[in-house]
């Protein structure tokens, strides 16, 4: 990997195995943000959105084990696994307590996360979090594509298919255009780094295995939610709700709905914006999550962190 086209300090840490982070660096005087990706993500999922955050605060983005540069090995990739492992993160690497910033089955885990620890969470961001909605709403593809996955063999057989017959630029792609996402219209850098962090896997296997147990895991969540929702209702601190209007994989009336569970929670909705709007629309969700932390005195007028605790 050639550290020189990748923004940020290239990190590991050990929690009961290794697990890759960047550090964006950024405003030291600001709030430190944690950025979480969703299923099948990485840190690169960032990439256009950090940039416009530090100059306010120092951003971190992590690859949780069995995604990005975290290679699993023997631990577990489920929800439950993966809200132990961001808790350990904020303990071990994060000074303070941080603004978790979510996106997708990155979403849950935060909010899981918060809940868990609020001394550790002085605000969460939810970017098109993966949230209980009504069944009907779902997009045929995706609600078919979530049915392999919990096929045993099926689902192997599946990823295997798809990974030797189509070629990690392919694949890039047809995932950016599943989330809603002009493939031509992500800068040129972004699509490369993401082919080479395919090409670059040593335990393929290992990946697999943890991808299905992550969404696996995920679908046992959203199919019987009380758990989560307590999880959503015990949450004190401030909460910002982010949703494009376009998403295929988490309908837009999942959010509503939870938007009208939470009314404490400010809720902006994107028009033509699909489900990783830091990809999409990088300047105007930032220019949203850092008018929130300014709302909110996580942000000071000066640019500096206020002390909530």
């Amino acid at each position: 990997m050639d550290e020189t086209q990748v923004p940020g300090r290239s990190l590991t840490v050990d929690l009961d195995g290794p697990v890759h982070y960047i550090d964006f660096g950024g405003a030291r005087s600001g709030p430190t943000v944690v950025l979480v990706h969703g299923l099948g993500g990485s840190h690169l999922n960032w990439d256009l959105l950090a940039p416009l955050l530090t100059p306010h605060a120092r951003v971190l983005a992590l690859d949780l084990p069995g995604f990005g540069r975290s290679e699993p090995g023997t631990r577990r990739a489920g929800v439950p696994a993966n809200v132990l492992v961001l808790d350990r993160f904020l303990r071990e690497v994060v000074e303070g307590p941080a603004v978790l910033v979510g996106n997708s089955m990155g979403g849950m885990i935060s909010l899981f996360a918060s809940a868990r620890s609020p001394q550790r969470v002085c605000g969460t961001v939810l970017l098109d979090p993966a949230v209980p909605g009504p069944r009907r709403a779902l997009d045929p593809t995706v609600a078919l594509q979530f049915a392999v996955y919990a096929v045993p063999f099926l689902a192997e057989r599946f990823l295997w298919l798809n990974r030797v017959r189509k070629t990690p630029l392919a694949r890039v792609r047809e995932m950016l255009e599943l989330c809603g996402v002009d493939p031509d219209q992500v800068p040129a850098e972004v699509i490369d780094r993401s082919v080479t962090l395919l090409e670059e896997r040593r335990d393929v296997a290992g990946m697999d295995k943890a991808f299905l147990a992550a969404a696996r895991s995920l679908i046992w969540v959203l199919a019987d939610p009380r758990r989560y929702r307590e999880a959503m209702a015990s949450i004190t601190g401030p909460v910002l709700l982010v949703h494009g209007d376009r998403d295929r994989l988490v309908p837009v009336a999942a959010a509503r709905d939870i938007a009208a569970r939470h009314p404490d929670w400010r809720y902006i909705e994107l028009a033509d914006v699909g489900h990783v709007p830091q990809l999409q629309v990088p300047e105007v969700t930032a220019g949203h999550l850092l008018d929130w932390l300014r709302d909110t005195r996580l942000l000071t007028a000066d640019g500096g962190s206020a002390d909530r605790r």
